[in-house]
């Protein structure tokens, strides 16, 4: 007999090599994934670093671009001198503008710009009907009160005397008394509005308020004019004697003293001063500018001098004054004052700071800092009008290397 057929038997050996080999398949299956996975991760990471670095760069080169690119120069040391030189403004002793204190047209005027007048005089008239007629009524009524009046206090006397042959009541006595007091009251009241008017048509009449000299007029005959500040008629300024208001600095204040002369200097009269007195000053020190302002009262009787002018005034000091010469081109002219752009070197780069300077003499190409600036302080040449406090900037030049940088 055949013997059945059975299955073919595995050596266990087999088996053995098979397992081990589905293993290391699957193993090496992972570690190529997980090194995919490593690989792409780097890859990711070192796109965005360079993207990170690429923005940073560009950050970094467009703020240095924004920085102006400045020149730098140097303030220079002045001679010491025992006189500081100051500017000051000119203006009237006394200034007024005159406007009409009642409406109507203008008939005439009498004086016109430059004309001297004295106090009291005439200087225009006007038409004002409206009042005139006003008053007219007023003085009417005022004459109808008086006769209501008079009439009242004569009856109410009648009155009074009949009460005592008890001719008449009492109470007829008392109405008429009482009507003649009002009536009294009345005359008052007319009076009172009389007078009113009487003061509106003298206005007029416009007069010279103190001797000076007419600087503006602003009307014409036959011009609408209305009562109040809308339009000034004429403005008047008293020149015989002038005030130069001056902002001396702190450092010299205790030099200014009331009864210091003063010598004036004007680009109108080269070679030539006029001599002023320091006569108040406002003893207290401005906290925005560090300066005492001061007045100087110069004489003016010849005329020579106008109001708005600029002068130079010449102070004498008690001590030797130091100052500094920095060039007209970097003055900053800024609401809070006048400033100049210095520049600090500081860790994170060029800095600029503005600092309030007190200039004294001016020469068209270099003025006289007396105030607020040190010797040998780097200051920007021609600074931009945008320039701020703090603001970082380029320096293309040194103040004296003579060398020039490349900008960027």
């Amino acid at each position: 007999m055949s013997e059945p057929n059975q299955t073919p038997q595995t050596p266990q050996g087999e088996h053995a090599a098979v397992i081990p080999q589905a293993n290391v398949s699957g193993r090496t299956a992972i570690i190529v994934i997980v090194v995919l996975l490593i690989v792409g991760a780097v890859i990711a990471v070192v796109g965005i670093l360079h993207r990170q670095n690429a923005r940073e760069a560009l950050a970094a080169e467009t703020n240095a671009l924004a920085a102006p690119d400045v020149l730098l120069s140097k303030a220079r040391s002045a001679s010491p001198n025992s006189e500081i030189v100051l500017p000051g403004n000119v203006i009237a002793y006394q200034d007024a503008p005159i406007y009409a204190r009642t409406s109507g047209y203008l008939s005439h005027w009498y004086f016109d710009i430059g004309a001297h007048v004295h106090k009291g005089q005439l200087l225009a008239v006007i038409s004002s009907p409206e009042v005139d007629q006003q008053l007219l009524q007023a003085r009417a009524d005022l004459a109808t009160a008086e006769s209501n009046a008079n009439y009242a206090k004569s009856t109410a006397k009648r009155y009074q005397d009949l009460l005592g042959q008890d001719a008449v009541t009492q109470q007829d006595t008392e109405n008429f008394t009482t009507q003649a007091q009002s009536s009294n009251t009345t005359v008052k009241s007319q009076i009172a509005n009389v007078q009113r008017l009487e003061q509106l048509t003298s206005f007029e009449e416009v007069y010279a308020p103190f001797n000076g000299v007419v600087t503006s007029r602003s009307i014409d005959i036959g011009q609408l004019i209305d009562q109040g500040a809308a339009k000034e008629l004429f403005h008047m300024a008293s020149t015989d004697v002038l005030r130069v208001y001056v902002n001396v600095p702190q450092i010299y204040s205790r030099d200014a003293l009331p009864g210091t002369k003063a010598q004036l200097t004007f680009a109108e009269y080269p070679g030539r001063s006029f001599e002023g007195t320091l006569v108040r000053t406002a003893k207290s020190i401005d906290l925005n500018s560090r300066t005492l302002l001061v007045e100087v009262d110069v004489d003016n009787r010849k005329g020579d001098l106008t109001t708005g002018a600029y002068t130079e005034v010449h102070l004498k000091v008690g001590r030797p004054v130091s100052s500094v010469i920095i060039p007209v081109s970097t003055l900053l002219f800024r609401k809070e004052g006048l400033r100049v752009a210095t520049v600090e070197h500081t860790a994170d780069g060029d800095i600029v700071k503005l600092v309030p300077i007190t200039i004294g003499h001016d020469d068209g190409d270099t003025v006289q800092v007396v105030s607020g600036l040190d010797p040998n302080t780097p200051i920007v040449t021609n600074p931009p009008d945008s320039v701020i406090d703090g603001e970082k900037v380029h320096v293309l030049q040194n103040p004296g290397d003579g060398k020039q940088e490349q900008g960027q």
